[in-house]
């Protein structure tokens, strides 16, 4: 990644797979190597921005729209932007790329196996879905479409933090 290139990194997987983790790291870390950098979190823009959105697809698929929307805003202001959204569905993945633009879009799959992201889950947020109390939740009750070519895939399952970051630094820096 060249200093004046302004991507947006999207990190799409399961709730608990570590997409809000990574993407902390990672800013701290371009931060320090003088970027500028802002992280878009699905769960803070859902308290502000978003707030008025639920969980249906249709309200999903706004969501992403108005995320992707102000990704394509701030990387013209010059920020590297990284976004971590569940995004479930491959449309809505491909139309925040259209937004954004393909050459400014960088999809990053946190694959990490559904047993692991609900053994890490300190909300409670996949017993409740099991027991009927969260309708339309993504890999219980609703489904989450995997990328089928993302510029890199993480399983925090087996990498731990600093190595996911490690990756995807890497996977920058090779970037025209």
């Amino acid at each position: 990644m060249t200093a004046g290139q302004h991507p947006t990194v999207w990190l799409t997987g399961l709730s608990g797979a570590g997409k809000s983790s990574i993407a902390e790291a990672l800013a701290r870390r371009l931060k320090v190597q003088g970027r500028a950098v802002t992280v878009l979190d699905g769960d803070q823009l859902r308290h502000g921005l978003n707030r008025d959105l639920g969980f249906t697809p249709e309200d999903r698929h706004e969501n992403i729209r108005r995320t992707a929307e102000v990704a394509r805003l701030m990387n013209g202001a010059g920020l590297i932007v990284i976004a971590a959204f569940i995004s479930p569905s491959r449309a809505d993945r491909a139309m925040a790329a259209a937004i954004i633009g393909a050459a400014h879009f960088i999809e990053v799959h946190v694959s990490t196996p559904l047993a692991v992201c609900e053994a890490r889950d300190v909300k409670g947020l996949y017993a409740k879905a099991r027991a009927g109390r969260i309708a339309e939740f993504t890999g219980v009750s609703a489904p989450y479409e995997a990328p089928l070519a993302a510029a890199l895939t993480l399983d925090t399952g087996t990498l731990a933090l600093e190595e996911s970051v490690e990756r995807l630094c890497r996977h920058l820096q090779q970037l025209p």
